[in-house]
């Protein structure tokens, strides 16, 4: 593990390099979701689901989807589907040891995503479940979230990275592909050809 000389190691220290915050940037947020909040999350095909264990390991899962997939059953309850993927899981093994979760929601296009913090737990009611069904497949699992703070975050991210424009993002084409990371990460004994047909197909049937 690297070491460094100059460490921030308390809140008086952060406040003396950073300063106060800003006074709306503290009055924005909320404890529940408004008209504002149920807009954005309506036009979002994509969240960011950040957990934690009880020793405080962290984990960070793509969620992704039509938008408007993730349901806002309340003023305090929203509901994400849990569509096919690798079964890892690491998202309700976290939440099954500490309930506490934060989402990101991004719009393609737009500067600013919302953020949302709150208390999640895995829930299968049928209705529910059935309600969130894609191509007659309905989720095994629905992440509920009670609210507990949410907020609009500023785009400077987004221009500083100009994530959302496509004229200022690099050729990817010599980058690992997954096939590759799993095959060299894993020590597979498939070849990477293998691997990327098997992914290829998965990608095609399922989906939902």
């Amino acid at each position: 593990m690297m070491r460094f000389d100059d460490i921030v190691d308390s809140p008086a220290r952060l406040r003396e390099i950073i300063g106060a915050p800003i006074g709306r940037s503290v009055s924005k947020e909320i404890r529940s979701l408004d008209a504002h909040c149920r807009a954005l999350i309506a036009a979002s095909p994509f969240v960011l689901v950040a957990s934690g264990d009880r020793a405080g390991r962290m984990d960070v899962s793509p969620k992704g989807d039509a938008p408007g997939f993730v349901r806002v059953l309340d003023d305090s309850t929203l509901a994400i589907p849990d569509r096919p993927g690798n079964r890892r899981v690491d998202s309700f093994t976290n939440i099954l040891d500490n309930p506490g979760v934060g989402l990101i929601f991004l719009i393609p296009g737009k500067l600013e995503t919302l953020r949302v913090n709150g208390r999640a737990q895995i829930v299968r009611d049928a209705p529910l479940r059935e309600s969130m069904a894609v191509k007659g497949k309905a989720p095994e699992l629905v992440l509920v979230v009670s609210v507990e703070q949410a907020f609009i975050h500023c785009g400077k991210c987004m221009i500083r990275s100009r994530l959302w424009e496509p004229a200022a993002w690099d050729d990817v084409s010599a980058l690992p592909s997954q096939a590759q990371c799993l095959v060299d990460h894993g020590g597979l004994r498939e070849s990477v050809e293998e691997v990327q047909a098997a992914i290829e197909i998965s990608r095609a049937n399922n989906l939902y």
